[in-house]
């Protein structure tokens, strides 16, 4: 499905410490379907006490019956460059602010906010911006998405500007994060490639193979040297082929790598997606919006680093040469379209969209799941899967609709 464009939202004013509707007290919801680790509850309930889970109901809580709603964790997004009319790759810090909230909006209480190609002064300046966000607790890091990626495998990056990912540059991104890159994309087949996967290892960064055009062989020689995430699967790299296979077939048969999905009905054919869900499995599949400015805010023109991008009807591309430039997904829609549309599980969704992710960011222990000692990050969702509340850290980002 397409970006709806009659379900754009509309940015609030940025803010990273609402009031708590609970005030100081706990809070129960009550009756609702939820999805655990386990597997998923009737007639469940959820205890908050604070910013946290917690598995015992204190005397004085409050009791919130949400019967006929589910529960899922928040979700949890490891590819996006920014929503709400707002850019993470080039707006300032309101700006970045404004992007987050379009999407905690949408139920993403996690974000790591991805950059792409760009010089590399801009890039090591925009990743000290980025990194004081991700001290301050509003992001959960940053993905750089180029420069170090194939020409030939492009997309919505500016050629002029890609170069091949000499170690010492890839180490002056990681620096300049201090110690907020989670990530890092690259087509490992070009020189100095494979060293920088084993660079990213040692300094705990997510090695990505992306817009890259390596042989299927070439790929296997990445997964050996580190590298754990194909940076959205399928799209910018060669098509499966009968005889060269490519690295879809790598990607997607080693145990070790976990795929990248965009599932806004325009980046994938629903086949396409099935596919990887039976090959790779629930548990190493993220689904992801790889979102622009435009995400929860409507159709128009934008620029996409350097690069103009056209908005219609929810798609994104190239205004000069019409590639897709990201999306316009919020990850409500995409669990949405996975469970009504592709008739995936409930419980294989919410581990793409929550679990998966959150264990690859190193942070399972504190999020991506409903259990006791982890935050208070949830959704809610109705029958239809529409979303409905959306709590963050135990306060309501979006109060609950239950009428």
């Amino acid at each position: 499905m397409a970006a709806d464009p009659g379900a754009r939202g509309t940015a609030r004013p940025a803010t990273t410490s609402p009031q708590p509707a609970t005030g100081t007290r706990p809070l129960i919801l009550s009756g609702a379907t939820v999805v655990l680790p386990t597997g998923t509850v009737k007639d469940g309930r959820v205890i908050i006490d604070g910013t946290r889970i917690t598995g015992a109901a204190p005397e004085n809580a409050q009791v919130l019956d949400v019967t006929g709603f589910t529960l899922v964790p928040g979700f949890v997004d490891i590819h996006n460059h920014g929503g709400g009319g707002a850019s993470f790759t080039s707006g300032t810090v309101d700006d970045v602010l404004k992007g987050i909230h379009t999407h905690r909006l949408h139920g993403t209480t996690t974000l790591v906010a991805s950059t792409v190609t760009g010089e590399m002064d801009f890039l090591t300046h925009r990743a000290g911006l980025l990194s004081e966000l991700a001290e301050q607790g509003d992001l959960a890091g940053i993905h750089f998405e180029g420069p170090f990626i194939s020409p030939c495998r492009k997309g919505a990056h500016s050629e002029a500007l890609l170069r091949e990912p000499d170690p010492a540059d890839v180490r002056k991104l990681v620096d300049a994060a201090r110690g907020s890159a989670k990530m890092v994309t690259l087509a490992t087949e070009l020189p100095g490639g494979l060293d920088s996967v084993r660079l990213l290892v040692e300094h705990g960064v997510i090695a990505a193979i992306g817009h890259t055009d390596a042989s299927y062989e070439q790929t296997v020689e990445a997964i050996d040297a580190g590298a754990t995430v194909a940076t959205h699967l399928y799209n910018a790299m060669p098509q499966l082929g009968h005889r060269e296979p490519g690295p879809i077939a790598a990607l997607l048969e080693d145990e070790r790598i976990t795929v990248e999905l965009i599932n806004d009905g325009t980046h994938l054919h629903p086949a396409s997606l099935e596919l990887a869900f039976h090959h790779a499995r629930a548990d190493r599949v993220a689904l992801i919006t790889d979102a622009m400015d435009a995400a929860g805010f409507g159709d128009g023109r934008y620029m996409l680093g350097p690069l103009e991008v056209e908005v219609s009807e929810g798609v994104a591309r190239l205004v000069e040469g019409g590639s897709i430039a990201g999306s316009t997904l919020t990850l409500d829609r995409a669990f949405k379209r996975s469970v009504t549309v592709d008739r995936l599980p409930v419980e294989d969704v919410v581990a793409a969209i929550s679990a998966n992710p959150a264990r690859l960011l190193g942070s399972y222990d504190e999020i991506g799941s409903l259990e006791p000692g982890k935050y208070a990050d949830l959704v809610l969702l109705d029958a239809d899967f529409d979303l409905k509340g959306v709590m963050r850290r135990g306060t309501w980002v979006v109060e609950p609709q239950l009428g």
